[in-house]
Parts: C-alpha cells; sequence; structure tokens
C-alpha cells in the first residue's frame, strides 16, 4: 500500500512453497515486488531495491498525496519444526513494515510494533538474511557465484546456515566490549593520576597535621612541666647549697685567673709581633706594607682563636675532673647508702628485741607486784596470788560442799528415774502389739516411697528442660526441611522442561522401562564443566532413553506425548568411544589439559551406554589453545569444547561466543542434586529428633506418672507417721527413751559431782596445811618477794632505756638517710649537668679547632707568600 508504483493497497496471493516466478509486460511492477519483499526483510543496501533513501519507496515521494507506505507479508507457520524460536504457537507470522515521510519507520509482527533488532533476530534465526551480499543473484553475478574462491564459497555457506548472525552479533558484542573497555581504562586512568594522588595528597597532610597538633600539645606539657621544673630547681638552688654556690665562685675565681693570665700572655705576643711588624717594615718596601699587615691580621686572628681553643680545651678538662670527681662522690655514697640501710636494718631488729625484752620485764615486775601484796595480804605465795589463802580455803569448803550436794541431787534423780522407767516399761509392753503393727505399717510405707524415690530418679527425675530443647530443635528442622523443600521446588520449576510426561501406552504398562530424559540420568562431576559439557551433549540432553525400541514406538503412537521427543532405545544404542590411543594422544598433546567428557559425568551403571553415546566422542579442553592442538592432531581429530563452550570441529568449524551461563541446564541440574541432598540430610536429621522427641514426651509421661506415685506415697507416709505419733504405744516409747536418757545423764551428774568433790577436797587439805605454815615462813617470803620486785622494777627501767636509746638511733640513721638520698639527688644532678657542659665544651672546641687550622693554613700561605 503506497509502495513505489502500488498507490492502493495489493495483494499478492498463492504463493508456491518451493518454487516461484513473477512475469509480465516490462514497466508493470515485476522488479517493485521483489524489491517490497526485500524491504521487509529489512534491506539496508537501498541500491539494490534502486532507491537512494527510504522517502523514494513512498509512491511518487508523497507528491500524489500518498506518504507513507507500507508491505506486510504472511508466513506459513503450520510447520512447527522450521518455526522460528518463541512463535510456535502461531500458525501465521505477518511482518509488516511502514515509513511515513518526515516520520518514523516502523515494523509490526502480528499487529504489534516491534523493534528492528528483534525483526532481524526472527528472519535470522530461519536463514533469512537479505544483507547477505549472495541473498539476491542479480542478472550476471551467475558466473561470479560459480567463480567464488573457497572463503568466499564458505562465507556464502555461513549466511545460508545461519551462523553469520552470531559471528555479526559476536562482532557487535566485541565492538561493544572494547568500547566499554576505553571507558573504564579512562577512569581508571583518572582514578589512578588525579583522584588517588589527591586523595593520598589529603591524607598525608591530614596525617602531619594530627603530628602537628599532638607535638603541639606534647611541646605544650613539656614547656609547662620545664617551667615547673626550673622553678623548683631554682628554689632548691636559692633554698641551700651552699657547697655548690663556694664550688662555683672558686671556679669563677680560677677562670678570672686563666683569662687574666691569658690576657697577659696575648698582650705580650701582641707587643713580640707588633716589634717584628716594624722590624719587617723597616727592612721591606713600600711594595711589602699591604701583605705584612695582613700577614699580621691573620696572625692576630690565629692568636686570637688559638687561644679560644686553649681556654675551651682546659674548660673541658677542668669539667671532665669535675665529673670524675662527683662520680666518685657517687660511689662513695652509693656505698655508704648500702651501708647505713644495713645498719637501719639491724637497728629495726635490736629495737623489736628490746621491745619485747620490756614487754617480757612489765610482765615479771607485774607479777612480783602481786605476789608482794599477797603475802603482804596474807595470801601466802601459794594459790591464785591475787587471793588470799584464807578466802582460797573457803572458797575451796564452798566447793566441796557444792558438789556433795550436787551429788545427792543426782542420786535421788536417778532414784526417780528408775521407779518411773519400770512402770513406763510394763505399760510399754502391754501396748507393744499394737506399735509393732504401726511401726510394720510404717516400714511397709517408708520403703514404697524410697522405691517411687528412686524410680523417679532412675527416670531422669522428671526434667522437661530436654524435651523443651528437642521441641525447639524439632521447630528449627522443621524450617529447614521447609527451605530445603522450596528450593527444591523452585529448581524443579526452572527445570520444569526436562519432564518427559506420557500416559501409558498399554495396560499394566512397567514405568520402569522409560529411563527418563539424558540430562536427569546423569551428574557432574564438576559444576564448572557445565558449560561445556553442555555444548558437548547438545540437543542429545533433552532425548529420552527407553529399554527397547519397541517401548520407544509405543509411546510415539500410544503415549499421547505432548511435544516432539526422540527416544534412544538402550538395546540398539551405539555406545563407541574414542579409542585408547586417541585418549593418550590428547593426554600427550594437552599435558593433561584435555579430559575425555565421558570422565566428567557419573550415572548409574544400567544407561553407562547412554552416556557413552552422548559424552564419548568429544573432549573438554582447559582453553581454546588446547582445544585447537588436541582436535587437528592427526592422532587425535575429535570434537574438543573450551571449558567456556567454545567448540572446534576438526573438518574447520569454530563455534563459540557469549554464552548465558545462569541458563546452564546442566548448572541448575547439579544444583537440584544439592539441593535434593540437603533435602535428604534435613528429613534425615527431622526424624532423628522426631525419634528423641517422642522418646523424651514417653520419658516424660512416665517420669509425670512416677512423680504422682511418689506425691501418693508421700502423702500415706505422712498419715501413718501422725497416726504412729498419736498413738499410746509411740507416746510411751517416747517416754521411756526420755527416762533412760534422764537415768543416764543423772548418773554421769553424779561421777561428775564425785569428782569434782574430791578435787576440792584435795585443794581444801593442801590450803589448809599452807595456812598454818604461812605464819612460819612469812617473813622470808616477804624479803624474797621485795626482793623479786626491785630486780623486775630495775630490769623494766633497764629495759626502757634500752628501747629510748634504740628508738633514738633509728630516728637518727631515717635522718641521714633522708639527707643521703637527698644528697644522692644533688650529686646525679651535678653529674648530669657537668656532663652536658662537657659535651657543650667539646662541641665548641672542635669548632674552635676548624676554625685555628684554617686560619693557620691561611696564615701559612700568606706568610709564605710574602717570605717568598
Amino acid at each position: 500500500d503506497g509502495f513505489k508504483s502500488y498507490a492502493q493497497r495489493t495483494v499478492v496471493p498463492a504463493f508456491d512453497p518451493l518454487f516461484n516466478a513473477i512475469t509480465g509486460l516490462n514497466g508493470s511492477g515485476k522488479s517493485n515486488i521483489l524489491d517490497s519483499i526485500c524491504f521487509v526483510l529489512g534491506i539496508t543496501n537501498l541500491s539494490q531495491v534502486r532507491a537512494a533513501s527510504l522517502q523514494e519507496l513512498v509512491y511518487k515521494q508523497g507528491q500524489a498525496g500518498v506518504t507513507k507506505a507500507s508491505v506486510s507479508i504472511t508466513f506459513n507457520n503450520a510447520d512447527k519444526s522450521r518455526s522460528p524460536v518463541g512463535y510456535e504457537h502461531c500458525d501465521q507470522i505477518i511482518v509488516t513494515r511502514q515509513i511515513v515521510i518526515g516520520g518514523r519507520n516502523k515494523y509490526l509482527i502480528n499487529g504489534h510494533v516491534a523493534q528492528p533488532t528483534r525483526v532481524q533476530n526472527l528472519f535470522h534465526s530461519v536463514q533469512l538474511n537479505v544483507n547477505n551480499p549472495h541473498f539476491l543473484i542479480m542478472q550476471g553475478r551467475v558466473t561470479k557465484v560459480l567463480n567464488m574462491k573457497p572463503p568466499e564459497i564458505l562465507g556464502m555457506l555461513e549466511e545460508a546456515a545461519g551462523t553469520r548472525m552470531y559471528e555479526t552479533k559476536k562482532d557487535a558484542a566485541l565492538k561493544t566490549l572494547e568500547k566499554k573497555q576505553t571507558k573504564v581504562d579512562e577512569i581508571d586512568k583518572l582514578l589512578e593520576e588525579d583522584i588517588l594522588p589527591t586523595i593520598e595528597k589529603l591524607r598525608k597532610e591530614r596525617g602531619d597535621y594530627m603530628k602537628w597538633q599532638l607535638g603541639n600539645d606534647s611541646l605544650e606539657r613539656l614547656r609547662r612541666f620545664c617551667v615547673a621544673w626550673e622553678f623548683s630547681r631554682c628554689k632548691e638552688a636559692v633554698e641551700g647549697q651552699s657547697e655548690g654556690e663556694t664550688a662555683v665562685k672558686s671556679q669563677l675565681e680560677e677562670l678570672d685567673a686563666r683569662a687574666h693570665d691569658r690576657a697577659a700572655e696575648g698582650a705580650d705576643v701582641e707587643a713580640e709581633m707588633k716589634r717584628i711588624a716594624e722590624e719587617k717594615a723597616s727592612k721591606a718596601g713600600g711594595a711589602m706594607t699591604s701583605a705584612s699587615a695582613e700577614v699580621d691580621e691573620l696572625s692576630k686572628e690565629l692568636v686570637k682563636h688559638t687561644a679560644a681553643w686553649t681556654h675551651k680545651k682546659d674548660a673541658v678538662k677542668a669539667e671532665k675532673k669535675n665529673v670524675e670527681k662527683f662520680q666518685k662522690q657517687a660511689q662513695k655514697h652509693e656505698e655508704a647508702t648500702a651501708k647505713e640501710a644495713e645498719r637501719l636494718d639491724q637497728l629495726a631488729a635490736e629495737a623489736d628485741a628490746r621491745a619485747e625484752a620490756l614487754k617480757d620485764a612489765e610482765t615479771a615486775a607485774e607479777k612480783a607486784e602481786i605476789v608482794l601484796q599477797g603475802v603482804q595480804s596474807g595470801s601466802g605465795a601459794g594459790g591464785d596470788g591475787d587471793k588470799s589463802l584464807q578466802t582460797q580455803l573457803t572458797e575451796a569448803n564452798a566447793a566441796v560442799a557444792d558438789a556433795t550436794a550436787a551429788a545427792k541431787n543426782a542420786a535421788l534423780t536417778a532414784k526417780h528415774c528408775e521407779k518411773e522407767l519400770v512402770g513406763a516399761k510394763k505399760l510399754f509392753a502391754a501396748k507393744e502389739k499394737e506399735g509393732a503393727k504401726l511401726a510394720k505399717d510404717l516400714a511397709s510405707a517408708e520403703e514404697t516411697h524410697a522405691n517411687a524415690k528412686a524410680a523417679l530418679e532412675a527416670a531422669g527425675g522428671g526434667d522437661s528442660s530436654n524435651l523443651d530443647a528437642l521441641e525447639a530443635e524439632c521447630e528449627t528442622k522443621r524450617k529447614i526441611l521447609d527451605e530445603a523443600q522450596e528450593k527444591v521446588d523452585v529448581l524443579n520449576g526452572h527445570l520444569a522442561g526436562l519432564d518427559f510426561k506420557f500416559k501409558d501406552p498399554e495396560a499394566k504398562f512397567d514405568r520402569s522401562r522409560v529411563k527418563g530424559v539424558v540430562a536427569k540420568l546423569m551428574q557432574v562431576k564438576d559444576p564448572a564443566m557445565s558449560t561445556a559439557l553442555e555444548v558437548v551433549a547438545g540437543g542429545k540432553l533433552y532425548q529420552v532413553v527407553v529399554d527397547t525400541e519397541v517401548t520407544g514406538k509405543a509411546l510415539l503412537s500410544k503415549g499421547q506425548l505432548q511435544k516432539r521427543v526422540t527416544i534412544i532405545p538402550l538395546n540398539k544404542i551405539d555406545a563407541r568411544t574414542c579409542s585408547n590411543s586417541q585418549c593418550a594422544a590428547a593426554e600427550r598433546v594437552s599435558h593433561g589439559d584435555a579430559k575425555l567428557a565421558l570422565s566428567l559425568v557419573t550415572c548409574d551403571a544400567e544407561v553407562d551406554a547412554v552416556m557413552a553415546y552422548v559424552f564419548g566422542k568429544a573432549f573438554v579442553c582447559k582453553d581454546a589453545a588446547t582445544a585447537r592442538a588436541v582436535a587437528f592432531d592427526k592422532d587425535v581429530l575429535t570434537n574438543c569444547v573450551t571449558v567456556e563452550g567454545d567448540l572446534l570441529n576438526p573438518g574447520g568449524l569454530l563455534t563459540g561466543g557469549s554464552r548465558n551461563n545462569g541458563n546452564s541446564v546442566l548448572a541448575k541440574l547439579h544444583a537440584l542434586h544439592s539441593a535434593e541432598s540437603a533435602l535428604e540430610a534435613a528429613k534425615t536429621s527431622l526424624d532423628e529428633v522426631e525419634s528423641k522427641l517422642k522418646q523424651c514426651a514417653a520419658n516424660a509421661k512416665a517420669s509425670a506418672k512416677l512423680e504422682a506415685a511418689l506425691d501418693q506415697a508421700e502423702h500415706a507416709l505422712g498419715l501413718i507417721r501422725q497416726k504412729c505419733e498419736g498413738s499410746e504405744s509411740h507416746q510411751l516409747g517416747e517416754k521411756v527413751a526420755k527416762l533412760e536418757a534422764d537415768l543416764a545423764a543423772a548418773k554421769e551428774a553424779g561421777a561428775a559431782a564425785d569428782e569434782k568433790k574430791a578435787t576440792a577436797a584435795t585443794a581444801a587439805a593442801s590450803l589448809k596445811k599452807e595456812i598454818e605454815s604461812f605464819a612460819k615462813e612469812r617473813d622470808s617470803r616477804l624479803k624474797a618477794a621485795e626482793k623479786a620486785l626491785k630486780d623486775a622494777r630495775t630490769a623494766v627501767n633497764k629495759a626502757r632505756a634500752d628501747v629510748k636509746s634504740a628508738e633514738g638511733e633509728m630516728t637518727a640513721a631515717r635522718v641521714e638517710r633522708e639527707s643521703a638520698a637527698a644528697e644522692k639527688d644533688a650529686i646525679a644532678e651535678n653529674i648530669a649537668q657537668a656532663e652536658a657542659a662537657v659535651a657543650e665544651l667539646e662541641l665548641e672546641a672542635a669548632e674552635l679547632e676548624k676554625e685555628v687550622e684554617r686560619r693557620r693554613a691561611a696564615y701559612d700561605e700568606m706568610a709564605a707568600a710574602l717570605d717568598a
């Protein structure tokens, strides 16, 4: 409609499926029909349709009122085996192309707007590439086609086979990758040359600033510390150190004397120099005056710097002597300090011993005084010492009387208990039968309670915490199982195309005769090889395996299959693989980087022949170079596939390019097998936990029964105990036991009272005898006690004096130690100052020595010139 010479809508029907020819008079529009077909197929070289632009394809270029041109081609898609991918559901495919003057160019597929690339892919998938230079063979080109060279014929065959489309896509993808890589390189260059150096510079500046800030803070803190230290040092110097001041004054006086001597020596040298200069001046002429003056000046400078250098060396020697003197003092002070510390420790030990002796002397004096008071008051030297002998005798007689009364009371109590015990035992014997029955019932109840308690402890004590933990674990395992099942379902959904569905072709059909799709009968050892193995298998991956050809025929005729399939009978399959010599040659050429595809899969033994048929005649190589070397080796000459999926045919055909690894069927199947293994493991784990949970629940139920039995036994035992405690026989038994205990206690108290009475009587007799002899010995005892008290008091006074003396010595030693510590610090400070002064003076002396050498060299040079 509106295309070239066809102003009105024109339909050209009834095309033959195999051969068509258009005939007619000149100018009737024969070529325009071919041009319209090429127009729809997306021709880009408009010169082949005799036009310079798309607007020239419109009827009279739009000047006759027709402003658009459209052409539609209806393709018969009844044969689904030859249908383009994605259009199997359409019986017809209508492709329309439309151009509008001043507007846009658009395509429609079955009435829906489509992108040009989609239309191009549609035609390429059925080997319709109008831009192929050999798609249209015009007049005069037949001879040229016949005279084509092999590469040109190969290109024509590739165009005809449809592989050129993939080469074109590959080239386009490579160009896109090259552009992207260029952009990435530019970004990397920008990062490397501009951004990263700037970041590094800023990071370094930040680090420098942080270091500066830290150093500034540390400097301020140290400055304050130094000021405080100098203040304290100056304060200490002002308060004390008179010896240091005297030493400094003496040093200053010595230095002044040296300076005066050096000044006198300098004056003498200058006078001598002046005299010599005058002599030289009188001898030399006017030409030597300036040189002589310069030599004199250099001589003066040399003498001046030599004197300064000598002075510095003397000062260094003096300071070194001071350092040695201070070090000797420090060493002597260390020795004295060690001796003083040892002496202080000895004094402390002596002071402790004297304090202990004082304590013992005071205790002895107190005892002597108590003895003297006892003798003076009549208590004598025996007994308690603080009581008189008469008082002690009275107390001893009272103790005898108390013991006698206690013995009588214990005898009466024992007699009463014996009488009560006889009557109680008679009554208890009368009620013994009743008590025996209760005791038997009590023993039976106690045994029942013990058995119930032991059974509960043997059952685990009825602890339900393990049950709760198992329930939580069971819930966790169920969640894991659900997640694994969901993952398996998702993967099965993705692989639904591999399901082979059929109906039984005959009654009682054994479905085990149908083994399934090849892809599901194998497992990949290494998932990284999935792409390569999928390329090796190709369409065989989706073929169905059965036991015999009879089963295959039955499925094809009566199985009501939902899609076209290829069936492999196990009894008819060709299971030949690459020979051992080919495998050995491939191993040799690839150095172990080429593996037979069959060795990369695993399967059941019954389908080994199928795997040999699918994977037995190709090698999987590490890279393209290895694949090329193996495929074209004269001892191999077998298809080789790289790990990335590039196929090399020994006939010269190379297939490869971009591949969507995410859609790999074998990779998904491997993931499915892994997910199914995880699902089985989850089921097994859940079954184990559920079994433990059931056992634990049963144990808990049994424990609950045992707890109820234990509660019942405890209740029965309590009732029997209450009955026993309330019975008359039990009360009589308790009374008999109490009376027996009271009787034993009374007998024991009587024995103790008798023993106490005997001891008190002995003490009373001894005191009575001592009182009788005390009157005769009183004077001698009094003198002895007075003498003992006097000696004790003398010892106390002596011990107190010793303690006071030790305390004084320790105080003096502590003062000396503190003074020695202060003196040690002062000596250390003097040493540090002297060493610093030595270092500074040595540095200055070295600089002066260099200056003296320099000036001496200049003087010698000038003097030599003057002498010459």
